[in-house]
């Protein structure tokens, strides 16, 4: 299929070949009928893209500041690394649209194939001819609904819920400042509820059409006629409310708000305007400011928008989805018009040439609407996407040649992915990337432009009945690891998953259980820090010792940004669980033993533990894994005292050992290099040649469990003993 894409580094925009999106639980697959340019945020955007380096910086210094934050946590090559590549790929866009179902999810009853809906959504409702849509971001369309207008959805919910939260009464006033897409929608919203509008906007064009669709005055903010109209309807008094939709560098609106709004009044930002307020002129009227978060409740919520669940009607009357519905329905009664507002329909495949011309000024638009063609050949492709996966009668990959490349297939390509394994893997000899499989198309089909996938697709079963390909990498999310890895086994592949391998001693028993089925023990977990290169040197360095010894590993893991999927502890596990096995297996293997108890406390909320490991040889590990300290401090530090010997490692920059000899490691700044490098090589080797995995799944399985217990111990308070330790 087609989509409409756009490189953030070079500012690039092409319509893009990808694989069709599979249709998951709790949503729908769509063909789109028509989808809607926003002419303000996305233009914004695509400007930001044609920026210099410095341009994209000075626009975005909340991003500056996540960068800084990454070079001081893991060095400038891996933060360079993580940010070309994302800065290097196509992302989407789009976020209103219309379309037809084409398949219905899992747990979905209140659509069938062939309905119309209208979709939203930057990461859901995008310029493509098929999107997978979550149940909380469509709706149907009403009966007799052209499909052109429904598009408008979004745009309409967003302006919806701005005049929400201004609160409008019959027989108000209000002030409409900016008079794009979403002002001229704000404009008729307000008159169908009786209210009063004049708007506020320097294109006379605009301001025509907006006393075409109800508004009582218009003007440029400079005339005189906007504050003359004003003051006739209010009887000097001001305005009752003010709504900034206009976008730009300029403080003129929320200036202009001040001046013309009663005391007491309500400002509502809706666009994404300057907001230095004249401190005194708000002061002495006592303005309310208030700030209308996108489409409505449930925005940037993933529980509602990705989960489904929705908020109960008496606690939330109007949601994102509630929103949608209530304009489709005014857009179907006739209370609001947006044909007047349609300056230009453009057929898809044209969309880049209508991206230019807006960005030159060539098209001067309110709205622009893309007009999709129905392709028969896309529905024959995507039935062949629900192909079951086929009957796999061996209990490992066949044998392969010694001369041929070990042929790998990546099941995710997100960031950990794409910064930290792929351009290891991408020019490493005897090595070809055979597939990517991903759950959205756009990831997977940049992860094929990026590193050279032969194929980039959304189908999972057709990698696992693909009898050519030798290993699979799971580098998903954590909640379907364990899952994937089960199949991948049966399947009859070399498994590399990244950690966790199962996030409950339900899901690893799953595991074991395919191992035991198959036959097939092919399995490696990402736990890179054992191999990396500075602590193999300084384990070397310590030698072998004779009495036990005591571990203590400080890990300053730092806050998480709000909204980060690792806080969605209900689906994904908690942090620990997720990220824990790294340093339970570096204990494990400098004490070169697995762990036979575990005990764990912690401070309130569970943001800071204490996890105290027990070795057969009463070696012991203590891991401190703390959320709470500064950002300049080291994530990791390490030290291991045995038999009067010392080991400290500072955050994989610098090691030293004391005994006898003192050995202190390079003092020149260097890299961390936490071991991904040579543990994909001794992966690839033992793909290669058959031989034994690089960790031993007894100690994978140990350290799983381990970390699985820390949670046990949390809940009871009290050592829980491992089964499985050898």
């Amino acid at each position: 299929m087609k989509q409409v894409v756009q490189n953030y580094k070079s500012g690039e925009l092409a319509v893009l070949d990808v694989p069709v999106p599979g249709c998951k639980p709790g949503g729908v697959l769509v063909r789109t009928a028509y989808s809607l340019i926003s002419t303000g945020t996305e233009l914004m955007k695509v400007s930001e893209a044609g920026m210099s380096m410095l341009g994209k910086a000075r626009s975005r210094p909340d991003q500056v500041a996540k960068v800084m934050q990454s070079v001081a946590t893991n060095g400038v090559p891996a933060t360079y690394r993580k940010v070309m590549g994302k800065l290097d790929s196509y992302t989407p866009l789009g976020y209103s649209l219309c379309g037809v179902v084409e398949q219905v999810g899992a747990g979905i009853d209140d659509v069938k194939v062939g309905d119309l809906v209208a979709c939203a959504g930057n990461e859901h409702a995008l310029h493509a001819e098929l999107n997978w849509v979550p149940k909380n971001l469509y709706t149907p369309v009403p009966d007799g609904l052209a499909p052109r207008h429904a598009a408008f959805g979004t745009v309409g919910s967003i302006a919806l819920q701005g005049v929400r939260q201004g609160e409008p009464q019959l027989g108000e006033v209000a002030l409409v400042i900016g008079l794009g897409l979403i002002g001229q929608l704000v404009v008729q919203l307000l008159t169908v509820s009786g209210v009063r509008v004049v708007g506020v906007d320097p294109d006379p064009v605009r301001c025509e059409l907006a006393e075409r669709l109800g508004a009582a005055a218009c003007g440029d903010p400079a005339s005189a006629t906007v504050e003359a109209s004003v003051a006739e309807l209010t009887g000097g008094h001001g305005v009752d409310q003010v709504y900034l939709a206009a976008g730009g560098g300029s403080n003129q609106p929320v200036e202009l708000a001040a001046r013309l709004c009663r005391d007491r009044g309500r400002v509502v930002d809706i666009g994404k305007c300057r907001l230095d307020l004249p401190w005194n002129a708000y002061y002495e009227k006592e303005l309310d400011v208030r700030f209308s978060r996108s489409y409505g409740p449930g925005r940037y919520d993933p529980e509602y928008e990705l989960e489904g669940r929705d908020y109960p009607i008496g606690y939330v009357r109007w949601t994102e989805r509630r929103n949608l519905a209530c304009f489709l329905d005014l857009l179907a009664r006739g209370s609001v018009d947006v044909e007047p507002l349609v300056s230009h329909v453009a057929d898809f495949d044209d969309a880049v040439e209508t991206y230019q011309r807006l960005k030159d000024g060539d098209l001067k638009a309110v709205a622009v609407l893309f007009r999709y063609p129905e392709q028969e050949a896309e529905k024959a492709e995507l039935e062949t996407t629900a192909v079951a996966v086929p009957a796999v009668d061996v209990k490992r990959s066949p044998a392969r040649a010694a001369s041929s490349p070990v042929r790998l297939a990546f099941v995710g390509a997100g960031n950990y992915a794409t910064s930290m394994l792929l351009p290891h893997l991408a020019q490493r000899e005897g090595v070809k990337l055979s597939t990517v499989v991903t759950t959205t198309a756009l990831s997977a089909a940049n992860a094929q432009r990026k590193f050279g996938f032969d194929e980039a697709t959304t189908d999972l079963d057709a990698v696992l009945g693909d009898k050519s390909i030798d290993a699979v990498f799971v580098v998903t999310r954590h909640s379907s690891h364990a899952e994937l890895t089960r199949q991948a086994l049966l399947a009859g592949k070399t498994v590399f998953v990244e950690k966790p391998l199962a996030l409950t001693e339900d899901e690893l028993a799953g595991v074991l259980a395919a191992v035991e089925e198959s036959g097939n023990d092919r399995l490696q977990v990402g736990f890179n820090r054992r191999f990396a290169p500075l602590l193999q040197e300084a384990s070397k360095r310590f030698g072998a010792r004779s009495g036990p010894a005591h571990l203590r590993y400080l890990v300053n893991a730092g806050r998480l940004q709000h909204g980060s999927w690792y806080l969605r502890q209900g689906t994904e596990g908690s942090r620990f669980a997720g990220e824990g096995g790294h340093f339970i297996d570096t204990a494990s293997w400098l004490l070169e033993a697995d762990p036979v108890s575990v005990y764990a406390t912690a401070t309130s909320g569970n943001e800071d533990l204490q996890v105290v490991l027990r070795y057969p040889d009463g070696s012991t590990a203590t891991i401190s894994y703390v959320t709470t300290g500064p950002a300049g401090f080291p994530k990791e530090t390490l030290d291991l005292v045995a038999d009067g010997r010392a080991l400290r490692l500072d955050d994989f920059v610098r090691a030293s050992v004391y005994g006898r000899k003192r050995w202190v490691s390079s003092r020149l700044p260097k890299a961390r290099d936490k071991g991904q490098n040579a543990e994909l090589a001794a992966f690839v080797k033992a793909v290669r040649t058959g031989g034994p995995m690089p960790v031993p799944l007894e100690s994978l399985v140990a350290t799983t469990a381990a970390t699985l217990a820390v949670q046990a111990s949390l809940a009871s308070g009290a050592q829980v003993t491992l089964a499985r330790a050898r």
